[in-house]
C-alpha cells in the first residue's frame, strides 16, 4: 500500500509540473493559444519599445517583475486581439499592486497603456490603493467594482477576460465579477465619472493589445492564453 501511495504522489507531482504553461488537447481543439511558453518572453515587448525590459524575468515557469532590477515598464503582447477570451494566473506580492490592461492602443502619442486600455485590477488587500472603492482586486479599475470579492491573497488566482463585440465580462477564480458593454452611452458615462475622463482614447477601442502592468511591486504570471471568438 505504501509503494502505491508513493507512486501516486510522484505521478501527481510530475503531472502538476507539466500542467503549467501547457494546453490540453481540449483547449487546442477549442482554439486556445499560449501567449507565454514558460521559458521566454517571446511574444511580448515593453510598451512603445521593441524589447522587454530587464526587470521582467522568467523564473520557475512564470513571468515576474523584479523590483531590484532596472528596465521596467508595462509589457504588451506583440499581437493585437479583437473578440477574444483571455485567461491568466496571477499572484501578487504582499501589499503589492499590478494589473491586466486590455484593448490597448500602442501609439507613441499615448505615453502609457492606461491612456487607452481599461484595467482588471490586481492588488493585495494591504496595498493602499486596494482600500479605495473600485480599486480592489477583481474590479474594473475606477469604473465598476467586482460583484464578489473572491481574490486569494498570497496565492495563485485565475483571471479571465471575455471581450466579444462590445460585451465585456471579467471572471476571477471562476466567478463572474463584472459585466458591462464598452460601446454604449452608459460606458461613456462611466468614463466621464472616472479618473480617465481627461483621456480621449481611454476605453475607446473594442480590441487591441493586452498588457501586464509594472506598478513597482513584485508580481508573477503564468498560464497566459487566449482564444479568438
Amino acid at each position: 500500500m505504501k509503494k502505491y501511495s508513493i507512486l501516486f504522489l510522484l505521478i501527481i507531482s510530475v503531472s502538476s509540473g507539466f500542467a503549467q504553461n501547457k494546453l490540453t488537447k481540449g483547449e487546442k481543439t477549442a482554439g486556445w493559444k499560449l501567449l507565454f511558453d514558460g521559458k521566454t518572453t517571446i511574444g511580448w515587448h515593453t510598451y512603445n519599445k521593441t524589447t522587454v525590459g530587464e526587470a521582467w524575468k522568467v523564473i520557475d515557469g512564470t513571468i515576474m517583475f523584479d523590483t531590484t532590477a532596472k528596465g521596467g515598464g508595462d509589457i504588451v503582447t506583440d499581437e493585437s486581439f479583437e473578440n477574444y477570451e483571455f485567461s491568466i494566473d496571477w499572484k501578487i506580492s504582499k501589499n503589492g499592486n499590478s494589473g491586466l490592461i486590455f484593448n490597448v492602443k500602442e501609439d507613441p502619442s499615448l505615453k502609457q497603456t492606461y491612456f487607452s486600455g481599461p484595467e482588471f485590477q490586481v492588488a493585495d488587500a494591504g496595498h493602499p490603493d486596494a482600500k479605495i472603492f473600485k480599486h480592489a482586486a477583481g474590479d474594473l479599475y475606477d469604473l465598476i467594482p467586482a460583484a464578489s470579492k473572491v481574490a486569494k491573497y498570497g496565492e495563485w488566482n485565475t483571471a479571465r477576460i471575455i471581450n466579444d463585440k462590445g460585451l465585456l465580462k471579467l471572471y476571477l477564480n471562476d466567478t463572474k465579477v463584472v459585466e458591462t458593454r464598452i460601446n454604449d452611452q452608459a460606458w461613456k458615462d462611466l468614463i466621464a465619472g472616472s479618473k480617465f475622463k481627461a483621456m480621449p482614447d481611454f476605453g475607446k477601442y473594442l480590441g487591441g493589445k493586452i498588457s501586464l502592468q509594472d506598478h513597482g511591486n513584485a508580481v508573477w504570471f503564468r498560464n497566459i492564453k487566449i482564444r479568438k471568438l
